[in-house]
């Protein structure tokens, strides 16, 4: 879906305006000066993306607004179950400052190779294809410090460039909260009607506060809010099988927050020591049977699957 011009707020003249980065409204935005040198007019590079996702079936966002609630986590092993399912997956990895796909996919220490057709993924299956600013990073020790611009232009040279193929499914994993990565992906996939958002959360209020403010970047922008995946959600202990709610909030969780803004709830992910694991090792939480994270990421796929009505991928 297009971004809804309308809906962001009327103070801020917008990037495309003669007005941008000069305007009253634009003293102490962080981006005036770079509102004020961007070119004015439509981006040129809409069409190219367009293009390049033309073969994209599917692109959602994994959003949240507080940092360390599972994102990554989340979009790493939505995209091994699609692709357990024989649908042809995509992950780009837009946390520039802090890319951790590459570790969780076990694809840690490849490179991004470029063609005449543009960058190739790094697959971890035939079917699976990573991209992340992780590849492009000397060692995983090194600290990106980019301001925005530079982090700007390379999600939109990610969407630009980047050879996907055809696509079943492109899942976008994004940093926390609301700034430049969120507006630059949003604004760059404008021309290529995205799917929309999955938010992901925390039990506890400090994490579902946070979320508020992604539902209303989503709502301003107008990128459809697909649903809500409560992680860490309680601990079921692996031997007395008994669950605990270890981050117990006061206002009745994600699925109470989904009653009250009107979006679907997906369902919740317990603590498991099996997915932290896997995660470090960069494996499918699949292959460990049995775990409640396991069972409970089957139960989220298959409402994601059914929010995107993905089909057989045998009869695409």
């Amino acid at each position: 879906m297009s971004v809804d011009k309308g809906a962001i707020p009327h103070a801020c003249p917008g990037t495309e305006s003669k007005e941008a980065g000069k305007a009253s409204a634009c003293a102490g935005c962080p981006n005036q000066t770079a509102c004020q040198t961007a070119p004015k007019g439509p981006d040129p590079d809409l069409p190219k993306i367009r293009e390049a996702l033309a073969d994209v079936e599917h692109c959602i966002l994994v959003l949240s607004g507080k940092g360390g609630v599972g994102k990554s986590t989340f979009t790493a092993q939505i995209a091994y179950g699609l692709a357990a399912q024989d649908y042809q997956v995509g992950v780009l990895d837009v946390d520039i400052c802090g890319p951790s796909m590459p570790r969780i996919m076990g694809v840690e220490g490849e490179n991004i190779r470029k063609s005449a057709v543009g960058w190739t993924p790094v697959y971890r299956h035939d079917n699976l294809g990573v991209v992340s600013a992780g590849f492009l990073i000397p060692s995983a020790d090194d600290a990106v410090i980019w301001r925005g611009p530079k982090k700007n232009g390379l999600i939109k040279q990610f969407l630009r460039d980047v050879d996907w193929g055809a696509l079943d499914c492109l899942v976008i994993d994004t940093p926390p909260g609301t700034s430049d990565e969120h507006i630059s992906i949003v604004s760059a996939l404008a021309q290529c009607q995205p799917d929309g958002a999955l938010l992901i959360t925390t039990p506890q209020d400090v994490a579902l506060n946070d979320v508020r403010k992604e539902i209303s970047f989503c709502r301003k922008v107008g990128l459809p809010i697909l649903g809500l995946v409560e992680n860490m959600s309680g601990f079921v202990c692996p031997k007395c099988k008994k669950g605990t709610d270890v981050f117990q909030g006061t206002s009745g969780g994600g699925r109470a927050l989904c009653e009250e803004k009107g979006i679907r709830f997906l369902g919740s992910v317990p603590l498991d020591p099996m997915l932290a694991r896997a995660c470090d090792e960069g494996r499918d939480l699949a292959s460990e049977t049995g775990t409640p994270s396991a069972e409970a990421y089957k139960n989220v796929l298959d409402g994601v699957k059914a929010v995107l009505s993905l089909g057989d991928p045998a009869d695409d």
